[in-house]
Order: structure tokens, then sequence, then C-alpha cells
């Protein structure tokens, strides 16, 4: 006998992961609420390959293409490559970071969503890496020489001290809950907006770069609001780990603000602001923001938009997993 009830029905793209309907940080996507147990390996397979990605690994359609006008040498070529390449590293260490989470995990939920979070950074830093490729900086076999030309000395002023900070509590402590804590404030709670301020600057100029962006940030709200329910969850039945973990947060915030992030940003905005000038024509009626044209925005505009997204970020998040001290 045949089977004739034929193949299951395919389940419906979770909102959050929906390409569609995903809300953006800028549009409340940082009140979204999730837990290990619902985002493990199943909702991963079932929302990200379609819902979030379409089918398409690389991050977009194979019709959106890079404008010519990208291609091309000149400051809007300089600081594309020069953000790519560093976004490009900064997920690769991300990625590292999170396999001793997967190792670490202190139950199946949270072993499987890190695993499927390894995946997603790891998928990110290919990509990105990829996008290097197609924009003329690099052949693969030359682009991880060109990510180190590129990235400079910002590898040592910024992912170093980053990474000195946050690896001993992840790699030697084993401190699940700790890393779980630093992740979701100076990995997550920074790369998501920067996401989404970046997919908004690219978006009439590189559409392929925006929609690399825009299919990471979805990725990253989704990881801000499962680490933000485990970190509840624990402060729930371990009240005194409290002062511990505002103290880990504090002293990492410290850090990053100390960081010379506004130095390398400026860098990247003064390229694009000289490269926007030059195609005025093209982006006359485009809007940044609500209201506000691109070609009315300053670099330091932008980069205080990103700032303050993650400031936001960092005060609903700490608030919501118990830590708000830590803003103090």
């Amino acid at each position: 006998m045949t089977d004739s009830t034929g193949p299951a029905p395919r389940r419906a793209i979770a909102p959050e992961a929906d390409w569609d309907t995903a809300k953006a940080l800028f549009d409340g996507g940082d009140g979204l609420v999730l837990s290990a147990e619902q985002c493990g390996i199943e909702y991963w397979f079932d929302n990200v390959p379609q819902g979030t990605l379409r089918g398409n690994v690389l991050g977009h359609a194979p019709d959106v293409v890079t404008p010519q006008l990208v291609l091309d040498e000149g400051p809007l070529h300089e600081a594309l490559i020069r953000e790519v390449a560093f976004r490009t590293l900064a997920e690769e260490r991300a990625a590292a970071s999170l396999s001793y989470l997967v190792l670490d995990a202190p139950n199946l939920a949270c072993m499987e969503f890190y695993a499927t979070q390894l995946i997603d950074e790891t998928r990110h830093a290919m990509i990105f890496r990829r996008h290097l490729v197609g924009l003329g900086a690099a052949t693969p076999d030359t682009v991880q020489d060109v990510i180190d030309e590129l990235v400079g000395d910002d590898r040592q002023r910024i992912l170093t001290p980053l990474e000195n900070y946050v690896l001993p509590i992840i790699r030697d402590e084993h401190d699940f809950i700790g890393a779980v804590v630093l992740l979701t404030t100076l990995v997550e709670g920074v790369l998501a907006p920067s996401f989404e301020q970046s997919e908004r600057k690219w978006r009439p100029l590189d559409p392929v770069m925006a929609d690399i962006q825009k299919g990471a940030g979805i990725d990253e709200v989704r990881h801000l609001a499962v680490g933000s329910s485990l970190v509840r969850a624990h402060l729930e039945q371990h009240p005194k780990d409290t002062d511990r973990l505002v103290e880990i947060v504090r002293n990492g915030m410290h850090l990053f603000y100390e960081l010379p992030v506004i130095e390398q940003l400026s860098g990247w905005e003064a390229l694009y602001q000289e490269g926007i000038a030059q195609h005025a024509d093209l982006l006359a009626d485009y809007e940044i923001w609500p209201g506000h044209k691109l070609l009315d925005s300053t670099p330091e505009e932008r980069i205080g938009k990103t700032f303050e997204m993650t400031a936001r970020i960092h005060e609903s998040r700490l608030t919501d997993m118990g830590l708000a001290a830590a803003l103090t």
C-alpha cells in the first residue's frame, strides 16, 4: 500500500523570523520575548532557512546585485569594504566564543539554542567574507589577508580587549550564565543596532549589503531575546547572584565605552559622507530615518543614532534581565 496522507503541511513561519514581519529594534523588536526551549534545533530549521533566509544562504536573492557605483573605486567602495572586513572578523570571533557555551550548556535546551546561534554567527561571517570578494576587494584565496589589512589596528584596539575580558569568563571559568550576560550585552547588544543602522544607510546604494544586514539583524534580535530570558530565569532562581553579574556587566560596558569605536566609525562615516555627496541625485528623496533625509544627515548624527540605540538596548535588556543596577 502507498501512503495517501502525503507530506505533512509546512508550519507557518514564526513572525519574529519572517523576512516580511520581523520587527527591527528601531521598530519595537527589543521587546521580543523568547526562551531557549522555544528556539531549539526544530525551531531553527522550521523558521530560519525559509523564513529569514528565504532559501538564500548568502543572505540575498540572486537578482539582488551591487550597483557599479559601489564596485568602482572611490569613497563609497572604501567605506563599504572596511566595514565588511571588520564585521567579518567580529562575527568570526563571536562564533568562536559561542563554542564554549555549547560545551558548557547546563541543559539540552541551552545546548540546542547556542548550537543554532553558533551556526548563525558562522554564517554571518561567511556571507560578509563572500561579499568582500563580490565587491572585488579580494579573491577567495586572498580574502583573509585582505581582511587583516583592511581591519588593521582595529583588531588589536577593539576586538582583542573585548576578547581579553570575555574569554577568561567563558573559556577559563566556564561561567555559563556570566557568558550569556556578556554575549547579550557586549556582543548582541552592540551588533544588533549597528546592523540596523548599516542596513538603512546602505539600502539605496548596495541592496546586497542591506539585505545581508537585515537578515543578520533578525537573527540578532532573536539571540538577544533568548539570552535575556536565560539570565532572567537564572536570577529568579538565584537572586544572590545578581551583584556578581551586575559587576561583570558594569566592567564590560565600561571597557566598551573606553574603546576607540567612535574613532573607527568616524573614519567609515567620513568616507561614506564623501561618497553620498557624489551621488546626491540618486539619494535626493531617501530617508535614513522617518522624516530625515540621508543627504541631510551628518557622520556625527549617524554615529550618535547607533550609540543611542545601543544604549536603549542595554537599558531595556538589562532591566528585563534584572540587572538594571549595572546602568548606574
